[in-house]
């Protein structure tokens, strides 16, 4: 069991990482790969009521790494950390097959309510560095979450989330109508309105001299 597990996280990270050169490399080498490895000895601790043990085992691996995975989240086959520094995930988070988390990336709550409180990843899906999933919600099978986004809902199957607070860009193939990129901003709207009133004064304060 444990040499399967090691051989499929080797074959994950060479199919998703084109700079990778040898299974030798990958195993002894890659922060993402170590701290799924400590994980798992986390986690069967965790399940057998050896908390201390377990948590002990997630702090060295987060000095090591960089990487932060609590000893309670569920994570599924073929997990790839690319990268990794900064990766935090959370005690109730369940991690599908096959998924892809590139550094920064946050999967936590946004309280301190009981029970499920941090997001299920779906199979196949990809999060971009530094985005946020925050909350006991589901993102979907093959779904993509853009860098940066913060994910406070759902995100249905076969879409892409975009944005603070995120939104549904794309889906099954289809843009959503949505202008991911010049949504207004209020701080920069009030910045251009003070420069608009500057440049006024100046030209009053010209008139007045001449």
């Amino acid at each position: 069991m444990f040499f399967k597990k090691a051989k499929e996280d080797i074959r994950a990270v060479k199919d998703r990482d084109p700079a990778a050169r040898s299974s030798c490399e990958i195993y002894f080498l890659y922060p993402g790969v170590r701290a799924i490895r400590m994980h798992r000895r986390a986690a069967w601790f965790y399940n057998h009521g050896r908390y201390f043990i377990a948590r002990w085992i997630s702090q060295r691996c987060a000095k090591k790494t960089g990487i932060e995975i609590h000893p309670g989240a569920k994570i599924g086959k073929r997990l790839v950390i690319d990268h990794g520094m900064g990766v935090v995930i959370g005690e109730t988070a369940e991690i599908g097959d096959d998924v892809l988390i590139y550094q920064g990336v946050t999967l936590g709550g946004t309280g301190k309510d009981q029970g499920k409180r941090h997001p299920t990843i779906g199979n196949n899906v990809m999060i971009a560095a530094g985005a946020k999933v925050l909350g006991p919600f589901k993102v979907g099978d093959n779904s993509r979450i853009a860098a940066g986004a913060v994910v406070l809902k759902e995100v249905p199957p076969n879409s892409t989330a975009a944005g603070i607070p995120a939104r549904i860009v794309k889906q099954n193939g289809k843009r959503i109508e949505l202008d991911q990129i010049h949504i207004p901003d209020p701080v920069s709207q009030e910045i251009r309105k003070l420069e608009r009133r500057i440049a006024e004064l100046e030209k009053s304060d010209k008139k007045e001299n001449k």
